[in-house]
């Protein structure tokens, strides 16, 4: 299973934009290439890896708490928290999964994906399920909303560092392949032109 491939080229087209450093020219050290870089982020590996625990009871926790001050909930909060659930259910398994084979597999686009869904989706989902005292929060939902909100936060960072080394890698990357096509087919020079062209006449001239 994987991204679909116009959604992939608008990632990675996002992801040159944003996460390429214009200062990093080529590898650091000489005879670094970047073929046998290793850029997956272990801590963001391991985020993932608690983050794939916690989600359930994070799940559990909330859909419990909703079940007990449903009630005293009005009509427009009810709406909201069943909605959220919903969302916020599929977003987690989606962004996990993007999550993992990105960092894993070193794949931009599904990486990206991953750091948008974090950012733009999931954070302020969990801040606004932390933070709107109209929600009626009860201790248990705060100290699982604060716990994941800290795993977001933690991945973003995370995930962007991790980004910009890929797409750093690869830039570096294609810029050694032009050079070793250039190198493997030399063009000729100015010179060496005009030389060329000097002795076809003179080879054509009789002694």
């Amino acid at each position: 299973m994987s991204l679909p491939q116009p959604l992939r080229r608008r990632l990675s087209s996002f992801s040159r934009t944003v996460f390429t450093d214009s200062h990093r020219t080529g590898p650091q050290y000489p005879g670094d290439r970047p073929d046998n870089e290793i850029v997956s982020s272990l801590p963001l590996q391991m985020s993932l890896y608690f983050n794939v625990y916690f989600f359930p009871f994070w799940w559990l926790s909330t859909v419990v708490m909703l079940h007990l001050k449903y009630p005293v909930l009005s009509d427009y909060y009810k709406f909201i928290l069943v909605t959220i659930m919903i969302l916020t259910s599929l977003i987690e398994v989606i962004r996990l999964y993007l999550g993992y084979m990105g960092n894993l597999q070193e794949k931009v686009p599904e990486l990206a994906g991953f750091w948008l869904l974090s950012l733009l989706l999931q954070l302020p989902i969990i801040l606004f399920l932390l933070f709107n005292e109209g929600l009626k929060i009860q201790p248990l939902e705060r100290a699982v909303h604060i716990i994941f909100a800290l795993f977001l936060i933690f991945q973003v960072i995370a995930a962007f560092v991790t980004l910009k080394r890929m797409v750093n890698k690869l830039a570096t990357h294609f810029r050694l392949n032009e050079f070793d096509q250039l190198e493997a087919h030399p063009r000729p020079n100015f010179y060496s032109l005009g030389k060329e062209e000097r002795a076809v006449p003179m080879a054509g001239r009789g002694p």
